[in-house]
């Protein structure tokens, strides 16, 4: 039996922390480690006591909102930012940290990595935001392959 990478393990969290997600449009994971260890975890949805969009339905959706456009329109907060508030409700730095993500941080996510001192950020789906992309240039950004994608390649 071969062990998975540490990469694999940890996108496979972020990947089963998304499925927390109450978000209609797109479940969104995210998972900060540092020395291989779990620091905190967060999925996209809306704050702490209030109705989630399954009970609501989707407000960027009933005014046909485009993905990637007026996020401050969505009720829910980002996976990335999540996580970033599960690290700081607990007191727990998240300098020099990796943070394995199930989609490219948009660009609001982007400003917090960058000013939390997130040194790397790992992801599964691309997201087209160009703006992130300029904001994350200073940071080590890749996307996750599996081994078994990688070997086709």
């Amino acid at each position: 039996m071969q062990r998975k990478s540490w990469d694999e393990y940890f996108i496979e969290i972020a990947q089963l922390i998304a499925t927390r997600s109450t978000c209609l449009r797109r479940k969104v994971g995210a998972v900060a480690v540092k020395d291989k260890q779990i620091l905190a975890t967060g999925y996209n949805g809306v704050p702490t006591g209030i109705q989630h969009c399954e009970e609501t339905g989707c407000v960027r959706k009933m005014k046909n909102i485009p993905s990637g456009e007026r996020h401050e329109i969505c009720m829910g907060s980002h996976g990335e930012m999540n996580v970033i508030a599960q690290a700081a409700r607990h007191g727990i730095s998240l300098k020099g940290c990796t943070l394995y993500c199930t989609t490219y941080p948009c660009s609001m996510c982007a400003k917090l990595i960058v000013n939390t001192g997130i040194k790397q950020v790992i992801h599964v789906d691309d997201y087209n935001d160009d703006l992130s992309k300029k904001i994350l240039e200073n940071i080590q950004v890749s996307q996750f392959r599996s081994s078994e994608e990688s070997e086709d390649f």
